[in-house]
């Protein structure tokens, strides 16, 4: 994934096996975006977790992207260690919603 893509698609994502399906998990999204003086941040309310995954292979990296809209826009690309899991939990873990940590800022 690159700059390029601003609409979700398959492409390089995990094949949908054993307790993941393509396109993911929904986004508790109960927290309204705010700022803090200078910064605006939003952080959905909740973690992302897939428990009992075997992934499929290798991963780094995760999209958020709106699934209201039609063309299901990208919204940001997450990265991380690579790491494959087997029948383990994986979870995206929140950081605190603020203007120093929060998952999207704009200053």
């Amino acid at each position: 994934r690159g700059a390029g893509d601003t609409v979700y698609n398959t492409t390089g994502e995990l094949a949908g096996t054993g307790n993941y399906t393509q396109g993911g998990n929904a986004v508790t999204n109960a927290t309204a975006p705010t700022n803090d003086g200078t910064t605006a941040h939003w952080t959905p309310s909740a973690s992302v977790s897939w428990a009992n995954l075997t992934s499929s292979g290798a991963f780094d990296a995760a999209v958020l992207y709106n699934d209201a809209s039609t063309n299901k826009n990208e919204c940001a690309v997450f990265t991380f260690g690579s790491q494959s899991i087997t029948a383990g939990t994986f979870t995206l873990t929140m950081p605190t919603n603020n203007g120093t940590t929060g998952l999207i800022r704009i200053a």
